[in-house]
């Protein structure tokens, strides 16, 4: 295990990234018997392209500017990565990113064939940008902190159960925790992440203001207010953004009804659905469905 920047072999991911950004990791380490490779990446102002990558890739967004976006259908995503944010980035997709200001992300790679086998094996099949995970990046901060402590034996075999914890994380589901398994703080941007979370996996569900607003302790007015400058979306175009990032995958990698998609996100009715994609996309759901599968 080496705790410094060191010749990636082609082909790998992190050969790749250092390929796109013109610069290695600030950081590097790995362990070939636990199949992981750990690394960190800060990078300046720009817009880079990193290629199709030959395994999924976790990262954690620890420091820099917050408003760094990717590349999502046909432009740059209105949500914007905030410190904490984990992204999935699944392999054979390539990807775009914008920052604005300095980047500051460790990724983690892990070996295909523990991939394959993890109970959460399809949350790396698909996309996943700036989705909030206290543990992982609680994990992922500690170990930073360890690599610039002074070397030691002692420290080299804490530093590698750290990052095998982490892996172990992702491995059963990167946001698999639930509210009573991570102590709530008060600071405002955790709950925010709760109810971001909370659309995430049940993006049919209502949401209203207020039932949001309770989640986060906080007036619906308040919300509003804390929910947007966070995000840069109101409460209830981020509910319909979800919405309609899950219709695409629907839409694109199921046989699924259009009249059927629009039911179960929740929309009212298969015009409303159809109004709301077509302002979102810029077509309709059965144009957008022929696109993406030719």
């Amino acid at each position: 295990m080496a705790a410094h920047p060191r010749f990636n072999p082609a082909g790998t991911c992190e050969a790749i990234i250092s390929d796109a950004l013109g610069r290695g990791p600030d950081m590097q380490l790995g362990s070939q018997i636990d199949g992981w490779q750990l690394c960190r990446w800060r990078q300046f102002v720009g817009s880079y392209v990193v290629p199709a990558l030959p395994e999924p890739l976790y990262t954690v967004h620890i420091a820099g500017q917050q408003h760094n976006r990717t590349w999502l259908n046909g432009g740059w995503s209105e949500h914007a990565s905030m410190h904490g944010c984990a992204t999935i980035v699944p392999a054979g997709q390539q990807t775009g990113w914008l920052i604005d200001g300095e980047l500051d992300v460790v990724t983690l790679s892990v070996a295909s064939d523990q991939l394959h086998k993890a109970p959460a094996a399809d949350q790396f099949r698909t996309m996943r940008f700036a989705f909030s995970d206290p543990l992982g990046a609680a994990l992922t901060r500690q170990v930073l902190s360890e690599l610039y402590a002074p070397q030691s034996d002692e420290r080299e075999v804490y530093v590698g159960a750290l990052v095998n914890a982490l892996k172990a994380h992702i491995l059963r589901g990167a946001n698999s925790m639930s509210a009573s398994e991570v102590p709530t703080s008060a600071f405002s941007s955790y709950r925010i992440h709760h109810v971001m979370n909370g659309i995430l996996r049940h993006p049919e569900a209502q949401h209203s203001l207020e039932e949001m607003a309770d989640i986060a302790g906080l007036t619906p007015s308040h919300f509003c207010r804390v929910f947007r400058k966070a995000t840069g979306l109101t409460p209830h175009q981020y509910v319909m953004k979800t919405r309609l990032d899950k219709a695409q995958q629907l839409l694109h990698q199921t046989d699924q009804s259009i009249a059927m998609v629009a039911e179960g996100l929740g929309f009212a009715s298969q015009s409303h659905f159809t109004r709301a994609f077509r302002q979102f996309t810029g077509e309709a759901p059965s144009e957008f469905r022929k696109r993406a599968r030719t």
